[in-house]
């Protein structure tokens, strides 16, 4: 199994490694785990570009100091402020079957990497949250989300966790959720550290290895050039 650390120079580039990773895994049916810290950036969904809203939440958070990108997993907008954890696994698949038990999967390995870092994180998520959907965790606030997307013999469950800076996320996805006329409650946003975690990147990174890999894996590093 493939293991990728690290990120591209930029937002783009950088975005552009994990569809790459997926590519790969379909081609080969190697399975493949990315975690890393992405760039300062608010990555909306499919349903937020078609709002009339769109191009006035991405002008909010430019103005911000938040790349906008539009992502091809996942719902509602999400904030990363450079701290914040994203991650990745794909893994074979010939058709859209098995989708709920790569949920509950990756959702039980989720909770086992936040069980590893001392924090208890129950599934579910509070009302009005950031990029709302049923697969959630949540400890004083929503602290990750999954999503799911299979295509082209490959699918691909990626999710984010809220390290520190809530107040950084919820001030910045506040207004652009306004603008694309979606509820949200700027406290429905928790974090590792708030939770009683060390607010260390790196730490989660690790520990979400240890619950999604096996022990026969190899590091790719992925430099910013």
């Amino acid at each position: 199994m493939r293991v990728l650390r690290g990120r591209a120079a930029d937002p783009e580039r950088d975005f552009e490694r994990t569809r790459e990773m997926a590519v790969r895994t379909a081609e080969t049916g190697e399975p493949a785990l990315r975690a890393w810290r992405p760039h300062r950036q608010v990555a909306f969904g499919r349903r937020d570009a078609r709002s009339d809203g769109y191009d006035l939440a991405r002008g909010i958070a430019r103005n911000r100091g938040y790349v906008p990108l539009e992502r091809e997993v996942g719902g509602r907008a999400v904030a990363y402020t450079g701290s914040t954890v994203a991650f990745a696994l794909a893994r074979p698949a010939d058709d859209r079957s098995g989708i709920r038990d790569r949920y509950a999967d990756a959702t039980d390995r989720l909770r086992a990497a936040l069980a590893d870092l001392g924090v208890d994180a129950d599934e579910g998520e509070p009302p009005d949250s950031f990029c709302p959907g049923t697969h959630s965790l949540r400890a004083d606030g929503k602290i990750a989300g999954l999503a799911q997307r299979v295509r082209q013999d490959v699918a691909l469950v990626a999710g984010v966790v809220v390290v520190a800076d809530r107040e950084e996320i919820a001030a910045v996805l506040d207004p652009v959720y306004d603008a694309l006329d979606v509820p949200f409650d700027p406290d429905s946003v928790g974090s590792v550290a708030a939770a009683g975690s060390p607010s260390d990147p790196d730490a989660i990174i690790d520990a979400l290895i240890r619950a999604f890999v096996p022990d026969d894996y190899r590091v790719e590093r992925i430099r910013e050039t």
